[in-house]
């Protein structure tokens, strides 16, 4: 059974769905009986919270939206999401099937969910909703970065790469990509093939800024691990 110690912590964590942008100094100019527009207000001040890691007021907050409008799928994805996040992994499993009945064709759930059957150890099941979620949007890199370390876990080295090698195309994450192309070749015991793909991590994220996208910093710390790892095998 494969453990999250074998993944990126941003990839095998649950994503939300936007809904909306709203600019809280907007909110105050506008009516309170604008109940379509108070509704996304609320959406934006619960997915604050929950990026605060203040779950249960997030959770809160969307109880009373999904209370209002129970038709609401990507309510029922992002409240998921929390739930996964604060470690009650099976309400966070209801959510997102509610979420796919109500809407078949919500990746991001599917994203979700696939993520939820990786921590049960249900990887078959894992690699089914990621290809469904690749299959409504081709270019959903996570989705695809995902798959391939999933893969890697089934031991499938060579798919996996195939799959790392097909997300670079979009040119989105990369420096992840990357670090997740070196992990496999690395496992797989092509060192010389992981030492240029770590490399190749490493450039990139000498170009992010980790003041502001802070999980370059957590994946630069990872690929020093994982590097490590290698420089002893070389010696």
């Amino acid at each position: 059974m494969p453990t999250l110690a074998s993944t990126i912590q941003q990839n095998h964590s649950p994503e939300f769905v936007a809904f909306t942008t709203i600019n809280p100094l907007e909110h105050d100019m506008k009516k309170s009986s604008e109940l379509v527009f108070d509704k996304n207000y609320f959406r934006f001040n619960a997915l604050k919270l929950a990026q605060q890691g203040q779950y249960r007021e997030a959770i809160a907050l969307f109880n009373k939206l999904i209370d209002r409008d129970s038709n609401n799928a990507i309510d029922y994805n992002n409240r998921g999401s929390i739930y996964f996040r604060s470690g009650e992994k099976q309400k966070a499993f209801c959510d997102y099937n509610t979420a796919l009945k109500l809407n078949p064709k919500l990746v991001g759930a599917y994203n979700n969910r696939a993520n939820y059957y990786v921590v049960c150890g249900d990887l078959a099941a894992a690699i089914a909703d990621y290809d469904r979620a690749i299959d409504l949007n081709p270019t959903y890199v996570r989705a695809r970065i995902n798959r391939g370390i999933t893969l890697r876990d089934l031991g499938q080295y060579k798919e996996a790469i195939e799959n790392f090698e097909i997300a670079l195309l979009f040119g989105q994450l990369e420096a992840y990509i990357w670090a997740e192309c070196g992990r496999t070749y690395h496992l797989w015991g092509n060192w010389n093939c992981a030492l240029t793909a770590y490399n190749r991590a490493f450039i990139l994220l000498s170009r992010i800024d980790p003041k502001k996208e802070v999980f370059s910093y957590r994946l630069h710390l990872q690929l020093e691990s994982w590097l490590n790892e290698l420089q002893i095998i070389f010696e």
